[in-house]
């Protein structure tokens, strides 16, 4: 739980920080996707080979390298001088945070004899990071130099490093009491755990791969990549983009809505006050953006229990090219149109995730759920991290509409090849 909430507190504390860093390093915004896009990117590629780690050296081990080189990371961000130093020192957090997913999957899947309660709590503290951990660095921004922030946020990860190493427990709890072989599954095939923030739902397993060689994994690549597995390759790809896409640069986009719609947000302060000088209202709109994110979790992923998840998520692709569409011209409109469509696009973009966790298991083979999720992780935050290079610059060469406009395309896409998996009935024919 501390290491899902951490990962989702960088993560998403990243975009806050580059309001600053645009600043800071005289740099544009197209270079700056290009700086963030080698983090985010090494996040997501890093996660199959994390997985096949995982196998070989067990889950805490992983997970306590994860904390300790995250919190490294950013303390090495803290001394970066200049933006080539930024880039070295997110390329060693995206690293670090690749191998999270696949460790606590397996950790909670072979430790934890009551599974269910602890992919719930699992979610519950992503879901924190998400919302908290961006807001305690906005709030942190106000009285404090970035970089010391930077340095704080450090101490958390650095302690539950080492806390993990501390901690005495048998990684097989579940597996040995059970008395089931390791990688065994439900009738129906699929885990039954679709997680809090919507990329850790899945059942992962030891030996659901039995990938122990490079000929082994080519060998289970080519079972798992089916013409339907290819496809929802491809739409977690373009909702990664979209995802990436949209959030990196909202903190700086939502704050110059924000002055058109009330003016200088500093005037609401003493002007001889810290707090005109540091506070920044996007930042504050952006974490509830979040927070509206998690009942977003929550109803897309009752509705995987009410429609199927492949149809439920064209509905929703549908939704975000909408949102896209009319983003501008309704944030344009004034305080109130800013906010409401604020909270739509953060309901809806969070909703995603369930149904494309569901999708990604009902078109995989259960053994190798396991690999599957491990591409589908390089889909959405390694490949979907070029999401901010492509809108950093569009925004540096165009305007917001556009990006908006390029957005809307990814959901377009996306929709089309959700609405292409929908029309077969039967995942097993392809």
């Amino acid at each position: 739980m501390i290491g899902h909430a951490l990962v989702h507190t960088y993560e998403l504390s990243i975009p806050i920080l580059m309001t600053i860093w645009l600043l800071e390093f005289s740099t544009t915004a197209a270079t700056l996707g290009y700086v963030v896009t080698v983090g985010y990117g090494l996040f997501g590629v890093g996660a199959l080979p994390g997985g096949i780690l995982v196998d070989r050296y067990g889950s805490r081990a992983l997970i306590c390298v994860c904390l300790a080189g995250m919190g490294l990371s950013f303390l090495l961000v803290s001394l970066t001088p200049g933006i080539f130093a930024l880039a070295v020192a997110l390329g060693i957090w995206g690293i670090a945070a690749s191998v999270y997913h696949p460790a606590g999957l397996t950790l909670i899947s072979n430790g934890v004899r009551d599974r269910g309660a602890g992919f719930a709590y699992h979610g519950m503290a992503g879901n924190i990071g998400i919302a908290l951990g961006p807001l305690a660095t906005a709030l942190l921004l106000v009285a404090f130099d970035w970089r010391l922030v930077a340095a704080a946020l450090a101490i958390p990860s650095l302690a539950g490093a080492a806390a993990g190493l501390a901690m005495e427990f048998d990684e097989m709890a579940a597996v040995e009491s059970m008395g089931v072989p390791d990688g065994g599954e439900r009738e129906d095939g699929r885990d039954g755990s679709e997680g809090g923030d919507g990329d850790d739902g899945s059942d992962t397993r030891h030996s659901s791969t039995g990938v122990d060689s490079l000929t082994g994994l080519v060998a289970e690549t080519r079972r798992l990549f089916t013409l339907a597995f290819l496809t929802v390759f491809v739409v977690v790809t373009f909702s990664g983009l979209y995802y990436r896409g949209v959030l990196t640069f909202l903190p700086d986009l939502l704050g110059d809505f924000l002055e058109t719609a009330v003016g200088d947000t500093r005037l609401l302060f003493d002007p001889e006050s810290p707090m005109a000088e540091e506070f920044d209202l996007a930042q504050y709109l952006y974490v509830g953006l979040l927070v509206v994110g998690i009942v977003g979790q929550y109803v897309g992923g009752r509705l995987v229990d009410a429609v199927e998840p492949d149809r439920g998520l064209a509905v929703v692709f549908v939704a975000l090219a909408v949102l896209a569409v009319v983003f501008v011209p309704t944030a344009q409109a004034g305080l109130w149109p800013l906010l409401a469509v604020s909270v739509v696009l953060g309901f809806v973009l969070f909703a995603l995730q369930p149904l494309e966790q569901a999708t990604i298991a009902k078109y995989s083979v259960p053994e190798a759920r396991g690999l599957s999720f491990g591409y589908t992780y390089l889909a959405i935050f390694g490949i979907g991290a070029l999401g901010a290079a492509i809108v950093g610059t569009v925004l540096t060469y165009a305007s917001p509409s556009v990006m908006f406009v390029v957005l809307a395309g990814f959901a377009v896409v996306a929709c089309v090849l959700a609405l292409s998996l929908g029309r077969r009935a039967d995942p097993d024919s392809w």
